[in-house]
């Protein structure tokens, strides 16, 4: 197995570009990566990485191993699979990204319940707002909300996901409810917005008497984390675009309340993506079933408690 383990290193130094980051996310240590990689090199009689004390760069031999690489791990990986489908004790790692909110509250309370079913299966779960991409990021599974923008990724839905435009009471009392999105944009209310590097998307997407428009909304504070967003609508600080079932809680309790209501955010998809080739693993087959079915009753649940316009 060293040497199947020494192109699986490969793969994650390759995929993640760093030697500690791969070591991490292999759980050994810096020198046992470096240790593997070394070793393969000296099997193949090739330099696979150029290494300076800032960067770490595949070389044409490197680049051209890549393919080979994931080629036989997905190979052996699918013989794995064909006889844990047997089995039906299927075993390995799953890397799985989420949203933080989907993933704090959805994902990951669900998860000892899966590692219980399935106990030879572990999930090394990874949360962000930013979007990923599962092919570098070497993923198997990542939960999003909206629309994905690789098309030749498989797409295995989980619920509709209403939103809605919140703040606090004393927001409303000290600022006004503006009416719809114009009067978010002429009346120049402080809008919490979700940033991140890479982020395109600037403009909320309300419905209209004449269907969905963009309008650009601004405020002073951003984050990469919509959690924090929904303290500071909580703190009384703006007003934010949260999924319904972030902010259920809230809006039953009266801690938040809907504001622009004749404008409401258009609805997005909440979905999980995965490439072609994994939908012939078991692991991650099990895994999608056991959460979409799980998620979307919770996501349907949370909606339903909270009485909204239509």
């Amino acid at each position: 197995m060293s040497y199947l383990d020494n192109i699986r290193t490969f793969v994650r130094v390759y995929d993640l570009g760093s030697m500690s980051a791969a070591g991490r996310d292999l759980r050994i240590s810096p020198a046992v990566t470096s240790s593997r990689i070394s070793s393969l090199e000296e099997h193949l009689n090739v330099r696979l990485f150029q290494r300076t004390t800032r960067s770490l760069t595949p070389t044409e031999q490197g680049r051209a191993f890549y393919g080979g690489a994931v080629a036989i791990l997905d190979a052996v990986d699918e013989a794995e699979g064909q006889v844990a489908g047997i089995t039906e004790n299927p075993k390995g790692s799953l890397y799985v990204a989420a949203p933080l909110g989907m993933g704090r509250r959805l994902v990951a309370p669900r998860v000892p319940d899966f590692a219980e079913r399935y106990p030879l299966i572990d999930i090394r779960l990874r949360l962000t707002d930013r979007k990923v991409d599962i092919t570098t990021e070497g993923l198997d599974i990542a939960f999003f909300l909206g629309e994905p923008a690789d098309s030749n990724l498989r797409i295995r839905p989980v619920a509709d996901c209403d939103r809605v435009l919140v703040a606090s009471p004393g927001y409303i009392a000290k600022y006004g409810n503006p009416l719809d999105g114009q009067a978010l944009v002429e009346d120049r209310h402080n809008c919490l917005n979700l940033r991140y590097p890479g982020a395109t998307e600037f403009q909320w997407r309300l419905q209209t008497p004449s269907g969905p428009q963009r309008f650009r909304v601004a405020g002073r504070y951003e984050c990469d984390d919509g959690d924090v967003l929904t303290e500071w609508a909580l703190g009384g600080e703006g007003i934010a675009m949260k999924p319904v079932f972030e902010v259920a809680d809230h809006l039953n309790s009266g801690a938040l309340v809907p504001v622009a209501e004749e404008t409401p955010p258009v609805p997005v998809q909440m979905a999980c993506l995965y490439t072609h080739r994994r939908r012939q693993d078991p692991k991650a087959r099990l895994f999608m079933e056991f959460m979409t079915v799980r998620i979307g009753t919770a996501v349907r649940a949370a909606q339903a408690s909270v009485q909204l316009p239509r």
